[in-house]
């Protein structure tokens, strides 16, 4: 994960300092998505067919040989902004695969009752991540050429892919009978989250956040460029922050646990994105509170992304998760690219700062909006809301 986070970080700055356009860094942020939009329905439903181990091992396998088709194009300095694109087109689309593996597998791996301790420690994670992947980055950039600063992600690439060869995963098997067509069993997915009024208004929800939101975490360097006068450093700084405040979320949610998700969910969505309103509403000589807010944006993030996924996790029955979570993944993909493509051309004209402000106004109205809907509050791990929804089978070792 770290060495993921530090090449998407090195690719953004590359982009950021070659071009300073928020249009190509929208671009970036649609490659780095869309692909997940348009294969994650199929990664979900291969997920809950087939081995979710061996579909890990093979993304990771293809991500680590793209990057070192990445590596060569920048050591013989070949590297055109198209050739970016296109590697995080790949990545991405690997990642359509992965992640509904990765996710489904979870609940699997511990008991239903820790999910919501497991989903804040997981969060914790992406904090330590967070921490870690900025300022190696910047220091990477510093330190050697750009295309040996990739070839991190090469090594950590294959040694995550160690685990998967020495642990087995547990998945549930099914039967030849209970076998069908891909499309049968994608739309069996599909029905189960659109028939349930609770998770088709979250689903919804989370899309039009995903829509307002995403322009900003890809386009932040630009920010800290043309509003604050700042570098590389500066950025990495702000990531290591906000990484802290990831991993303070994390173990709050952690320690917590709280058993009515969704308030939690709705706020955090509301207070994470006013921060990044007033991120960029900070003077362009207080660098520092620019950077307070988004460590705090960062925390709230992760107060509403837990509970979230461990709302998911058990309100979902586990052969069903790799198909509905990567219809989150499809939802979330498509909203991220359509905001992009407005928000570059709306960054050229409003400019950068501007286009943040609105961003986390309209992001903090739609968060505070769900409370209108008593269909929502209602969802419930485990209870579910007014659709009842299946309880989990007993778990058997396979994958």
């Amino acid at each position: 994960m770290i060495g993921s986070a530090l090449t998407q970080f090195v690719l953004i700055w590359w982009i950021t300092d070659t071009t300073g356009s928020a249009s190509a860094l929208a671009t970036a942020g649609m490659a780095a998505l869309l692909p997940q939009a348009l294969l994650g329905p199929l990664g979900g439903t291969l997920a809950d067919r087939y081995s979710r181990r061996f579909l890990m091992i093979t993304a990771d396998l293809i991500s680590a040989l793209c990057m070192l088709v990445l590596i060569t194009l920048f050591l013989t300095e070949r590297v055109e902004l198209w050739h970016v694109y296109v590697m995080m087109f790949i990545r991405s689309a690997m990642q359509a695969f992965q992640g509904p593996a990765a996710a489904a597998s979870t609940a699997m791996l511990v008991p239903g009752s820790f999910l919501p301790r497991a989903a804040g420690l997981n969060q914790t994670l992406m904090g330590i991540m967070t921490v870690a992947s900025a300022p190696l980055g910047a220091l990477a950039i510093g330190v050697m050429p750009l295309g040996l600063a990739l070839g991190i992600d090469v090594v950590t690439a294959l040694l995550g892919i160690i685990p998967l060869l020495l642990f087995r995963i547990p998945q549930i098997k099914r039967s030849e009978e209970q076998q069908t067509s891909m499309w049968a069993e994608f739309r069996e997915g599909f029905e189960l989250v659109w028939q349930h009024p609770g998770l088709r208004r979250l689903y919804g929800l989370l899309g039009a956040v995903v829509l307002v939101v995403m322009p900003s975490f890809t386009m932040v360097p630009l920010l800290v460029k043309n509003h604050f006068g700042r570098g590389v450093g500066d950025v990495a700084l702000m990531e290591v922050l906000t990484g802290a405040g990831m991993i303070l979320g994390g173990l709050l949610i952690a320690a917590i646990a709280p058993k009515r998700q969704m308030p939690w969910i709705l706020l955090g969505l509301a207070a994470s994105s006013l921060t990044i309103a007033l991120t960029a509403l900070a003077p362009s000589q207080m660098f520092w509170l620019a950077v307070v807010w988004w460590a705090v944006s960062g925390m709230s993030f992760i107060m509403a992304n837990a509970p979230m996924t461990a709302l998911l996790q058990t309100t979902i029955p586990n052969q069903l998760q790799g198909r509905a979570l990567s219809l989150l993944s499809t939802v979330m993909g498509l909203a991220g690219p359509a905001g992009l493509a407005i928000a570059g051309p709306l960054g050229e004209m409003l400019g950068v700062r501007w286009l943040f402000v609105a961003m986390g106004v309209l992001g903090t109205l739609v968060g505070l909006a769900g409370f209108l809907s008593p269909t929502l509050l209602r969802l419930q791990g485990g209870s579910a809301g007014e659709t009842p929804i299946p309880a989990l089978p007993q778990r058997s070792a396979g994958g």
